[in-house]
C-alpha cells in the first residue's frame, strides 16, 4: 500500500491482527519508539506520493483513519529505516477463553 518499510500502528487492535493466518498463542505486539522525521500524510488511495514518499526525502508515511486507505478504516505508518525504530516492550495476548475483557491484552 505504501511501498517498502516497517508497517506500524498505534491501533492495539490492529497490530494484534498480525501476522495473519498465526495462531493467536504466537502472536505478540511489539510496542516501540520512532524518531519519526520527516511525515508524509497520505489520505486517499492513488495519491501522487502514496509509493514514493522516500524519494521526495520523507522517512515516515502516514495514513489517517477513516481516510480510505486501509480496508478496516483504522490508521497506519509506514517507516522506511528500520533503524529508526526501537523496540521498548513486547505485550502478549491474553487468552480469550479466560478473559471477559474486550481488549487482545
Amino acid at each position: 500500500m505504501l511501498g517498502r518499510g516497517v508497517y506500524l500502528s498505534w491501533d492495539l487492535k490492529k497490530a494484534s491482527q498480525y501476522p495473519l493466518g498465526l495462531p493467536e498463542s504466537e502472536k505478540v505486539v511489539l510496542k516501540v519508539a520512532v524518531s519519526v522525521g520527516r511525515v508524509k500524510k497520505i489520505d486517499r488511495q492513488g495519491h501522487h506520493l502514496q509509493k514514493r514518499w522516500r524519494e521526495r526525502g520523507y522517512d515516515q508515511a502516514w495514513c489517517a483513519p477513516e481516510c480510505g486507505m486501509v480496508p478496516s478504516g483504522l490508521e497506519e505508518d509506514c517507516v522506511w529505516d528500520p533503524d529508526r525504530i526501537e523496540i521498548i516492550g513486547i505485550m502478549y495476548p491474553k487468552d480469550s477463553s479466560t478473559s471477559n475483557d474486550s481488549s487482545p491484552f
